[in-house]
């Protein structure tokens, strides 16, 4: 059987034993379906399996069966470059270098682009507290009322929509809740108020025990699922598009929090973000109270 031969650090060193160093620099179906296979291992989220997996197929189409070469991905960086913000190439970049390590093709990993850190946020993507109120309201009077509550939780706690299934009847219960992903724990606390609202949905919904946002079949709410939802809001809101996803409502908890608590390391814990650079992207001024703060320096 033809297996994986690792380093000492548990690395894949090359795929499908020493006769197969040929075949592994062909990006088939039988290796993105290995490469997939270990990203499940790894508990990835199912959505960056997702983005993992577009990736790699569109540099199978770039290779068009060919090997896997440095000179080949460089030249698709560049192909990528001419599309793309350096910002988004990084993303597709990470997929990429992730698989060529794992498929034992580490000598054609190439470099992230430089991407100089903005000063102040993009206006146009920030939801304000105003905008926020909007949707929140409009949600409310909604038919089953199930977004007000989603809306609810990840703005007041700041956990990915991912994470939504470790939102149980037991943690509202408890007021705590360890969230189990990417290999890491972390804890996460449920505000007073928070759990009452939650409290209020069980009583509606019946829930006893498990996660409390589900399909009527009892799985996890599904990301697309929410996002249209929350698109379905924006009209009625006045609330642009745009700035309606759920990645946003973890931005505005993270900029209301460090509101009140400048601790930035503090926050990229609660976050579960690896880089506090991540964080600070996060809270970064919007550009209204960057402009704010040079119309009061006096030097003219």
């Amino acid at each position: 059987m033809e297996r994986t031969r690792r380093k000492k650090d548990g690395s894949a060193s090359g795929m499908y034993g020493r006769n197969g160093k040929n075949r592994r620099k062909k990006v088939t179906d039988k290796m993105i379906a290995d490469f997939r296979k270990h990203l499940q291992d790894e508990e990835r989220a199912a959505a960056t399996i997702q983005k993992y997996m577009r990736e790699v197929t569109c540099l199978a189409d770039f290779l068009q069966g060919g090997d896997i070469q440095k000179e080949k991905i460089i030249e698709y960086r560049k192909i990528l470059q001419e599309e793309y913000k350096a910002r988004t190439v990084n993303v597709k970049l990470a997929a990429l270098n992730a698989y060529l390590q794992f498929s034992g093709n580490d000598e054609s990993r190439v470099r992230y682009l430089k991407v100089q850190h903005s000063a102040f946020s993009d206006e146009a993507r920030e939801l304000e507290e105003k905008e926020y109120k909007r949707l929140i309201y409009t949600a409310k009077k909604t038919k089953n009322g199930r977004m007000y509550y989603v809306l609810l939780t990840l703005s007041g706690t700041g956990i990915r929509v991912s994470e939504l299934e470790y939102i149980t009847a037991e943690a509202v219960g408890s007021g705590r809740s360890e969230i189990r992903l990417k290999g890491k724990n972390r804890k996460i606390l449920l505000s007073r108020e928070l759990r009452g609202k939650l409290k209020e949905y069980m009583k509606k919904q019946n829930i006893r025990t498990g996660p409390i946002f589900t399909t009527r079949n009892g799985k996890p709410l599904d990301r697309s699922n929410i996002c249209h939802e929350m698109k379905k809001l924006c009209e009625t809101a006045n609330v642009d598009e745009s700035k309606v996803f759920p990645h946003n409502f973890r931005h505005l908890f993270a900029r209301k929090y460090f509101e009140i608590d400048h601790n930035l390391p503090h926050l990229a814990d609660i976050l579960g973000h690896s880089s506090i650079e991540t964080t600070r992207i996060y809270v970064a001024a919007s550009a209204r109270e960057y402009e704010k703060i040079i119309e009061k320096m006096e030097f003219m």
